[in-house]
């Protein structure tokens, strides 16, 4: 049975990555609304630390695991390594002087412990002082209420995350009051300010990507266009050159770069190095969710029976947050740029056939997966193949660190 897993990030203050929470589901053909947690955390651990590998899915960052009371009474989080696994409890996690004995054990043997969607209930106090970190879900509870809880003398000294901030206005209400990391959608929001312009820098490099892009671009243009702009070369060949790159000599020119990688790749890499350049002000994770869209878009393309422009989904997934990158509505972005009418559409109206792909994985990336089989079949991907594509563009995109 093929095992999807997604990761959600979490942010700290800066909104810097400071971890992953795993979200699974088993192959999508095979539904089961009634599957309990002990199943479904055994799933994770058993596919991310045994056959996919924790490295390849958080990139070297903590993963937030859910555990249920057996899992705990099997001394299961004992299992895994204390330096990248949070054990997460449950909510529904009653806790008994078992429960609270072996997050005792956790916690002196080094584990970071959090507790879920909190609140204060009947005994949580003695379980309260062993955790580390406390999760607060915003969609729960009244800001009121948040207000009133955390000011708690229990909480001292523990460390708060805000769950399911999709805003940026919810962000800064978080950020206000106090809370120390963030885990929702809210850094892939633009922030829309009124009379801002895009800048003929961001227009230019956005104009390098199209034509880059473009299916009759010959290796000769290539080179020109790319060695106009020292920095994209220069950061090009530094990629080039590095460990992931298998070499025997340095590589000193396009020309050489498009003969060890393929002028595909080279057409990616630069499209990816304009877009960072043109995001330098916004979260790492935006760029690496762009990137993650782009190669998940292009390749879910080249999986299917009834798609053939993969050139133009890559671009779509690649944009997806652009509007979040130039805190500009997509309407305007697209207008100022020569794009095609299939990837406008896509982008601004939601529109065409296109869009399916970009909906594809952007319900995968969420982990909402009833939403992933719907759009399987409207693009004639097979569910199998989708949670390796999957993998493969988290690994791209946490391998391009320019």
């Amino acid at each position: 049975m093929d095992t999807y897993i997604a990761r959600q990030p979490i942010f700290d203050r800066e909104k810097h990555l400071f971890a992953y929470e795993l979200l699974f589901r088993d192959g999508l053909s095979n539904f089961f609304p009634q599957i309990d947690g002990d199943t479904a955390t055994s799933k994770v651990l058993s596919s991310s630390f045994l056959s996919i590998g924790m490295e390849t899915i958080t990139g070297g960052k903590r993963a937030f695991i859910n555990f249920t009371h057996n899992l705990l009474m099997s001394e299961i989080p004992f299992m895994f390594p204390r330096e990248t696994t949070v054990v997460e409890i449950l909510e529904d996690v009653k806790p008994d002087p078992a429960v609270i004995e072996t997050c005792r054990r956790l916690s002196s043997e080094g584990y970071y412990i959090a507790l879920d969607d909190f609140f204060f209930t009947a005994g949580i106090q003695a379980l309260v002082k062993l955790v580390n970190l406390i999760k607060i879900d915003f969609r729960l509870m009244p800001i009121d209420d948040i207000k009133k809880m955390i000011v708690r003398p229990e909480l001292a000294g523990i460390k708060l995350l805000a769950e399911k901030i999709e805003t940026n206005e919810e962000f800064k209400v978080a950020f206000d009051m106090g809370f120390e990391y963030f885990q929702g959608y809210f850094f892939s929001k633009p922030e829309i300010i009124k009379g801002k312009e895009l800048s003929g820098s961001a227009l230019q490099l956005l104009n390098l990507i199209i034509e880059i892009n473009k299916p009759t671009v010959n290796l000769e243009k290539l080179e020109k266009i790319i060695e106009h702009d020292v920095s994209i070369t220069y950061k090009l060949l530094r990629y080039v050159n590095s460990a992931s790159i298998k070499r025997r000599t340095e590589i000193s020119s396009i020309r050489k770069a498009v003969m060890v990688i393929g002028i595909d790749e080279l057409k990616r890499l630069v499209s990816l190095i304009s877009l960072s350049k043109v995001a330098v002000d916004k979260p790492d994770e935006l760029i690496k969710s762009a990137c993650i869209k782009a190669r998940f878009c292009e390749k879910l393309g080249q999986e299917s029976s009834c798609s053939s422009k993969y050139n133009e989904l890559f671009l779509i997934g690649l944009f997806a947050h652009m509007d979040a990158i130039l805190d500009q509505p997509m309407k305007v972005i697209m207008e100022k740029i020569p794009i095609s009418k299939t990837i406008s559409d896509a982008l601004i109206n939601g529109e065409g056939e296109a869009v399916n792909y970009l909906r594809l994985a952007e319900y995968y990336q969420k982990g909402e997966w009833d939403n992933v089989k719907k759009y399987a079949g409207q693009t004639c991907v097979g569910e199998s193949v989708i949670p390796g594509i999957y993998i493969e563009a988290c690994k791209w995109a946490d391998e391009f660190s320019i």
